[in-house]
């Protein structure tokens, strides 16, 4: 059966996270639920990465193989058609026949996430649970100096979690970018791969220096250190949003 790609946007609230799981309702239980509704498989779907529970997505991948009797343009109201309101499949590209298929996971070449912080007095009423609210002002162009400490190849032992199973701390960042649009401020990064929570610790150690509470290169002495109990808290999952994985799909 020819592999196929999905880009999906979902509201995390909902779910436990993308992973099946015996505690609650998945991303990907919803997604192999809706296959199977649609063409009578079980099918296993494999994810470009795994968001925890509340994280958003506006551009997962997933990968499937499916019967061949889909186009492309047919498959993504097709799915839909079986899945929950809060989960789309928003395109479908199907894989050319390859000895050595793509992989939604092992074959991405980039993964980038954002983080939404509402930064007014104002808690918000329709962002609830799509942002983090922050009353107390930030001092973005601190946060973003800060940043610049953690872009690059490093061990990030101090912004993992503690459960992370991971067999290295070591992570290439290429981009940790924090920048004000209104009332929001924003907090963008991109990555090869990410560690347990990784994005979320930073941007916990960055609302620090925005709070004036540490100085931006106390962020290099606290990678330096690899201890995570010297970094901040975790960020709430609900602000953060997996934006976009890129491949290099064959002409």
């Amino acid at each position: 059966m020819p592999r196929f790609f999905l880009t999906l946007e979902y509201d995390g609230s909902d779910f436990v996270g993308w992973q099946r799981q015996s505690n609650g309702t998945s991303v990907q239980a919803c997604l192999e639920a809706a296959v199977r509704a649609l063409t009578g498989e079980v099918v296993v779907v494999f994810a470009a990465g795994r968001t925890d529970a509340g994280v958003h997505a506006l551009g997962q991948v997933a990968h499937a193989d499916l019967p061949s009797r889909f186009s492309e343009t047919q498959l993504p109201l097709a799915l839909n058609a079986h899945l929950p309101a809060s989960i789309r499949v928003i395109a479908a590209r199907q894989m050319p026949d390859d000895s050595t298929p793509l992989h939604a996971r092992f074959s991405a070449t980039g993964r980038s996430y954002r983080y939404r912080i509402l930064n007014r007095r104002i808690a918000p009423a329709l962002l609830r649970g799509r942002v983090w609210h922050l009353s107390s002002p930030l001092d973005v162009d601190a946060m973003h100096t800060a940043a610049q400490h953690l872009v690059g190849n490093h061990d990030f032992t101090s912004f993992r979690s503690t459960g992370c199973q991971a067999k290295s701390p070591i992570r290439t960042l290429d981009k940790l970018a924090v920048s004000r649009q209104g009332d929001e401020v924003v907090v963008d990064v991109a990555a090869l791969s990410f560690l347990h929570n990784q994005v979320r610790i930073m941007v916990g150690s960055l609302v620090l220096v925005g709070q004036n509470k540490w100085q931006p290169d106390d962020m290099a002495r606290v990678l330096a250190d690899k201890d995570r109990s010297k970094a901040g808290a975790t960020a709430p999952p609900h602000g953060l949003y997996f934006v976009r994985v890129e491949y290099r799909f064959p002409r």
